[in-house]
């Protein structure tokens, strides 16, 4: 798996285009990284960068960025609303994919150490990557913020964990670690700054202090007013959005408001957002007003809607949803053909793409044609008194369509491997032996992708049976096609199940396969003949 880490770093400067543009150049042109957001604020004199690479490549577009704060960034000259202390003020590491936190731990110091040297500028280690507890937390590390700076590094205590121990006064210090998804994200309110952060401190987790903690755990938070926006602003991280959610949030915000007869006008997001905590928000709201959604992009305009996202700019889920952003979109040349391309390349003189293909194909059109009939089912009023049969199937059959696709290229990529480990040379005992080796492999791969089919179809045949027994009459002859097509479907991939499973020289693993196999071929003959006595039972065919 590819290794993709996020970098985030806040520069502490949010007026000036051009050094906002310089910085951006930095990272862009950096290789291996990718720029995916620039998010600059006026009031708070801020920006904050988004960009993501692999772990040489962002520590690289890091310090190219860093370079350029130095260049440009004084922090003598800083005024802003956000708390800071740094012209970097804080530049954390994220895990993304194929990357643990610990790797990310390792890259924060290589980064910090690097930049000590180059730079001559002071860092702390903070979140993950802090060696001291007391030194974990941001809040902990900034207090004071730069003007206490000077005073704090004389004690022994607060010594940076790397670079020189002098203040720095066109710099002064960067905390660097690693953290997981880290949300920024704010709540307008029409009111004053001190109505703001009255709420805030009723809600973020460390409350008013000991005596007096907020509502809301994994929360930080403060209120100030955006001076672009004509508006307070509640400001908050949400450090773990999984146990305080945005749509969490954000009404506590409306009831904290309410109760100073303050208005809430939507929220905004800082920066990138993980994927996750939106469509949590789109389930709350889906529960809470009884709506029935199964598409992904609708309970998305559903949360940004129902969050008020688009308030102060559009959201733009393509440009603001990080797994949008990075992960890579699939290869798929025969699912991404035609039909006419795709009939064509199986009539070609090869051997992929073949049954197997084919199979998968035809599996998803069988579940495609249940997901039809009960979407047009669905809504329609004089067929009101079956709507929650629909609402139960199309969900299935809709991601199980969207599943079975890629087993279409699935199987052929899974040929082709058991084919590159047939022209391995075999001259010498150890060649014939890493040869086999790497058939069999290839074999038990060419196995578990139609078996894979299998096991998608027949997870579809309750949905389906649904469909059959109360969908519309009118399309009960897509109902009986979809069946047979579906039963057709585990059939081919079962057939495909047999002729790789001959060569297989693992005894144990070619009998629970084949035992799993002939139990969902077997189950897939009743239910399709089942489903056509449903048909005939009613008459509807």
């Amino acid at each position: 798996m590819k290794k993709i880490v996020e970098c985030v770093p806040n520069f502490s400067e949010g007026r000036n285009d051009e050094t906002i543009a310089a910085i951006s150049r930095a990272i862009e042109t950096t290789k291996g990284c990718t720029l995916l957001d620039v998010d600059a604020g006026k009031s708070t004199n801020r920006t904050v960068f988004t960009f993501v690479g692999d772990p040489d490549s962002v520590v690289a577009g890091a310090l190219a960025a860093a370079h350029v704060a130095a260049e440009r960034i004084d922090m003598r000259k800083h005024t802003g609303e956000h708390p800071r202390f740094g012209a970097m003020d804080v530049c954390p590491f994220i895990p993304v994919a194929g990357v643990t936190m610990e790797e990310c731990v390792e890259i924060s110091k290589r980064f910090a150490e690097m930049a000590a040297e180059e730079l001559g500028v002071p860092f702390y280690l903070y979140e993950a990557a802090a060696a001291q507890e007391y030194r974990r937390t941001l809040p902990d590390l900034r207090q004071g913020e730069y003007e206490g700076l000077a005073a704090r590094l004389k004690d022994r205590k607060w010594r940076p964990d790397y670079g020189p121990a002098d203040f720095v006064p066109t710099w002064g210090i960067t905390a660097t670690g690693a953290r997981n998804f880290l949300v920024a994200y704010n709540v307008n309110i029409l009111g004053t700054p001190n109505q703001a952060h009255r709420i805030a401190l009723n809600l973020r987790e460390a409350g008013r202090g000991d005596d007096e903690p907020g509502r809301l755990g994994e929360v930080k938070g403060m209120g100030w007013f955006v001076q672009e926006y004509n508006m307070a602003q509640v400001t908050v991280n949400l450090l773990d959005y999984t146990i305080t959610p945005m749509h969490v949030l954000f009404e506590e915000v409306k009831k904290e408001a309410a109760a100073l007869n303050v208005g809430v006008a939507g929220s905004e997001i800082v920066g990138l957002v993980p994927l996750e905590p939106l469509l949590m928000a789109a389930d709350y709201y889906i529960e809470r007003e009884n709506l029935f959604l199964y598409e992904e992009d609708q309970k998305i305009r559903l949360a940004i809607e129902r969050l008020g996202l688009n308030s102060v700019a559009q959201f733009i889920p393509e440009e603001k949803i990080i797994e949008y952003r990075v992960v890579e979109k699939p290869i798929e040349p025969l699912a991404g053909s035609t039909v006419r391309g795709f009939i064509e390349e199986i009539a070609a003189r090869s051997s992929a793409p073949g049954g197997g293909s084919a199979s998968a194909a035809v599996a998803a059109i069988g579940v495609a044609l249940g997901a039809m009939v009960a979407k047009l089912t669905y809504g329609v009023r004089k067929f009101e008194t079956v709507q929650p049969h629909m609402q139960k199937a199309i969900p299935v059959l809709h991601e199980l369509t969207r599943r079975l696709i890629p087993m279409i290229d699935a199987d052929t990529s899974a040929f082709n491997e058991y084919m590159a480990g047939v022209r391995m040379v075999q001259n010498t005992e150890e060649e014939k032996a890493a040869r086999n080796d790497c058939m069999q492999a290839g074999l038990k791969t060419a196995i578990q992708v139609p078996l894979m089919t299998m096991r998608l179809g027949d997870t579809a045949w309750d949905s389906l049976h649904e469909v059959a027994e109360y969908g519309n009459p009118a399309s009960s002859s897509d109902t009986l096609v979809g069946a047979r097509a579906l039963e057709t479907g585990i059939w081919g991939a079962y057939q495909n199940v047999l002729i790789n499973m001959v060569d297989i020289e693992d005894p144990a693993y070619k009998e629970a396969v084949l035992r799993e196999a002939e139990e969902i071929v077997g189950r897939a003959g009743k239910n399709c003949d089942e489903i056509l006595q449903i048909l005939k039972s009613m008459q509807k065919f």
